[in-house]
Parts: structure tokens; C-alpha cells; sequence
């Protein structure tokens, strides 16, 4: 059982690198955006911060799933 529980940890831990990925490509985008449109930068990085502040969550949420798991089906 205790096997069980450390794979459902680390599937709910993924979450995770999906985040980084999500982030990683947005960032890049907005930059590609504010160079190709500089006038527009306040709009593209407030548009960027909450994009990231959402896939940033879903992590945190994984991570706190993971933590659940861990302590509470031993």
C-alpha cells in the first residue's frame, strides 16, 4: 500500500513541471510581444504576471495534493 501511496505523491507532484513549462513559454512569448510592441509592454506584463500567478497555483495545488496523500493515507 505504502508504494501505491509514494506513486499517487509523485504523479501529484508533476504538476509541477507542467507549471514550469506553462511559464517558461508565456515569459517567452510576452517577450517576443514587447519586442515586436513596446508601447504595449504594461498591457502584455500584466497579462504575463497573471497567467504565471495561475500556473503557478496549479503547482502549489499538486504540491499540497502530494502533501494530503503522504499524510494522510498512511
Amino acid at each position: 500500500m505504502s508504494t501505491l501511496i509514494a506513486i499517487g505523491a509523485g504523479v501529484a507532484v508533476l504538476t509541477g513541471i507542467g507549471a514550469g513549462v506553462g511559464i517558461g513559454i508565456a515569459t517567452s512569448k510576452a517577450v517576443e510581444a514587447i519586442a515586436r510592441q513596446p508601447e504595449a509592454e504594461g498591457k502584455i506584463s500584466k497579462a504575463l504576471l497573471l497567467g504565471c500567478a495561475l500556473a503557478e497555483a496549479t503547482a502549489i495545488y499538486g504540491f499540497v495534493i502530494a502533501l494530503l496523500i503522504i499524510l494522510f493515507l498512511k
